[in-house]
Formats: structure tokens, C-alpha cells, sequence
């Protein structure tokens, strides 16, 4: 195995591991949100998502269905699903599908072993801007809810959040799309438009685009973590059998990267081995601080001897005591993001239970 490719390896298997524990919403880390305050917040662009508003929505978009057992069925659907539940877009779907029986196969075939292949009629003509947003909305909520982010995402970005039945609910997903797709810029201008109107949006929304905003703009092209997130983003498109052309544009892209900071580890391994060339020699042949190439014996001189060390007997050997154990925790906490925390946490667990730590996939 050449030295690259043993280094690949080793970065794989590192960040396979750390990946497999990576949280999607990260720790608010890195540079600040907009502020909350009212006087220095920008006007929201778009509008506050009400039961009103939709309400009033839905009745513009019957009056215009020619069928009146249609405009019927489409009205007391809305009206039950609104009574149930505060959840707009359900309540859409629902008045929807009660009018338009493309719309009721749409949501049918979400989960259907052939996914959504007919979503043409959405852009006809004959269909309401109202039933096209709702459904587009509704399905891209769905599609995110799955993990299918590469479906939902132009289903979303077609919406208009001024004619969106919730604008909130679309401009969250948006943003969950493209940040876990790591379209940077585009994430944090979704956000940063959601977060017009802090106070006003459902609680979970603010707090998790607050942290989702933090993240990605804490995200470094090219760094261990941008690799991994797209490593990991690789595993979700193969769990859904997805190995198409744009999986594998993605895994080059990670080999790429790889191969760039094994480069970049070569050459300041160089750059250190050049400072020290003129030291002398060791014993290690002369190879100034480098690593024995594969397959060479060592020249080495020495009697081979190793100074013993009482490491004792004990039950313990090997733990930290708790308090030296919590000291080295926050030391990584301070200086790596919060899931290397959690991974090393339970590596601890696993073995004080007496377990083997499961190895990286």
C-alpha cells in the first residue's frame, strides 16, 4: 500500500467515525446572528403565516373551481383538518386533494417504490397558484422529513413565500435543504430572511435556524468537517439507492479533497524535515525525523533495550480518575467542534462498561 493511500485510509476511517456522530444541528458555534432586536432588524419581506390568512386563501382559490360539489368537498376539507390540528399546510393538502385528484395521487406516491415521477401538471396553466404552491410546499416538507433533500429542494425554491399558504414552514425547509446539501450562501440568505421576523415564527424554527445559521457559517471549504458532512452526505444518497451520477460527483469531489490534505500533510512534513536536515544523524538511518518507508529494515544501532516503567497492577489501569477525565473533556470542548466531545464521551462509556468501542464505519 503506497504512503497516499495509507494515509487516505486512515483519514476515511477518521472521519467515518466522527460523521457517523455528527448531529445535523450543530452547536451554535461561530459567527452571530442578525440581531433580534426590532429597531435594528430589517422589515420582514414576507408575511406572518396565519389561519386568516389561509383561511381567506382557501376561499379565494374555490371560488375559482367551476365544480361546485368540488368547491364543497374542498371547503369542509379544509375546515376539518384546520379544526384538528394548527398545521397549515396539512390543512391545504387536505382542501387539495378533496378538489384535485392529481394532487390526492401526488401525496400517494410519496413513499411509492417509483417516488414522485409525475409532477408535471403543477406547471400548467389550468392549475391555481394556490393548489401548485400548497402542493409543492406540503411534498417538499415530506421530502425533507425523509431525508430526501435533493427532491425537495426545487420543489421549495419554486415557491414564492409572498403566495405561500406558510411562508415559515417554507423558508425553514429551504434552508434544512441547503444546509445539508452545504450550499453556504444560500443557507444563510434563507435564514437570515426567516429570521426577519424573530418573535413571530414558531419557537422551533428560530432556535434551530439560529444554530443552523451558526454552523454553516462556521464551515470551513476543505476542512475535516466539511469532508466529513459530505461523506456522510454520500452514505444518506446510497441508503436511499441513490448511487446515480451526482453521488459519485460527490464521492470524487471527497477523494479530491483527501488527496489535497494528504498533500498539504506531505509537504509540511517536508518543510519539517528540511529545517532539521543539517541535526546529524539518528538512528533512524538518516532519514531525519521521516517515517520508515514499507517493506525496508531499519538501520538502526541501538541495543534495542527499553527503560522499564511500573505502570502498576491495579483493576484501574488504564482509566482517568473522574476529575482528570472531565478536565481533558472540556479541553477538547474548548478546542473541537461538539460532536469529537460526544464521540470521545462514549468511547469513555463503552469502556468503563466493559466494551469493545465500536469501530468506525
Amino acid at each position: 500500500m503506497s504512503a497516499r493511500l495509507a494515509w487516505r485510509h486512515v483519514l476515511v476511517r477518521f472521519l467515518g467515525c466522527a460523521g457517523a456522530l455528527f448531529v445535523a444541528v450543530a452547536p451554535a458555534a461561530g459567527p452571530a446572528v442578525p440581531p433580534a432586536d426590532a429597531e435594528v432588524r430589517r422589515p420582514a419581506t414576507w408575511p406572518q403565516g396565519t389561519g386568516d390568512r389561509a383561511a381567506a386563501m382557501v376561499s379565494r382559490w374555490l371560488e375559482g373551481v367551476p365544480d361546485a360539489d368540488a368547491r364543497s368537498h374542498g371547503q369542509a376539507a379544509w375546515a376539518a383538518a384546520a379544526a384538528a390540528s394548527p398545521d397549515l399546510l396539512d390543512a391545504a393538502m387536505a382542501s387539495c386533494t378533496a378538489v384535485d385528484q392529481r394532487a390526492e395521487r401526488a401525496g400517494a406516491a410519496l413513499d411509492a417504490p417509483g417516488g414522485l415521477t409525475d409532477l408535471a401538471w403543477l406547471g400548467e396553466s389550468s392549475v391555481a397558484g394556490f393548489e401548485r404552491d400548497s402542493v409543492r410546499a406540503w411534498l417538499g416538507r415530506e421530502l425533507v422529513r425523509r431525508d430526501r433533500f435533493d427532491e425537495a429542494l426545487p420543489l421549495l425554491t419554486a415557491i414564492d413565500p409572498l403566495e405561500a399558504v406558510d411562508p415559515a414552514a417554507v423558508l425553514f425547509h429551504t434552508a434544512a435543504c441547503q444546509h445539508w446539501l452545504l450550499d453556504t450562501e444560500a443557507a444563510i440568505t434563507t435564514l437570515d430572511r426567516l429570521l426577519e421576523r424573530v418573535g413571530e415564527i414558531p419557537v422551533r424554527y428560530e432556535r434551530v435556524a439560529r444554530l443552523l445559521r451558526a454552523d454553516i457559517a462556521a464551515l470551513e471549504d476543505e476542512s475535516l468537517d466539511h469532508i466529513s458532512r459530505r461523506m456522510r452526505d454520500v452514505t444518506r444518497r446510497l441508503g436511499l439507492g441513490r448511487p446515480g451520477p451526482r453521488t459519485r460527483q460527490v464521492q470524487d469531489g471527497v477523494i479530491e479533497s483527501l488527496d489535497k490534505l494528504i498533500a498539504k500533510i506531505e509537504q509540511q512534513q517536508q518543510q519539517g524535515n528540511g529545517g532539521g536536515a543539517g541535526g546529524g544523524s539518528g538512528g533512524d538511518g538518516g532519514q531525519g525525523g521521516r517515517p520508515m518507508d514499507d517493506s525496508r529494515i531499519a538501520g538502526g544501532k541501538g541495543p534495542g533495550e527499553v527503560t522499564r516503567k511500573d505502570i502498576g497492577d491495579g483493576d484501574g489501569w488504564g482509566q482517568l480518575p473522574p476529575h482528570k477525565r472531565e478536565e481533558a473533556l472540556q479541553q477538547i470542548g474548548r478546542e473541537y467542534p461538539a460532536h469529537y466531545r460526544e464521540a470521545i464521551e462514549q468511547y469513555f462509556k463503552r469502556l468503563a462498561a466493559g466494551e469493545e468501542p465500536a469501530p468506525p464505519r
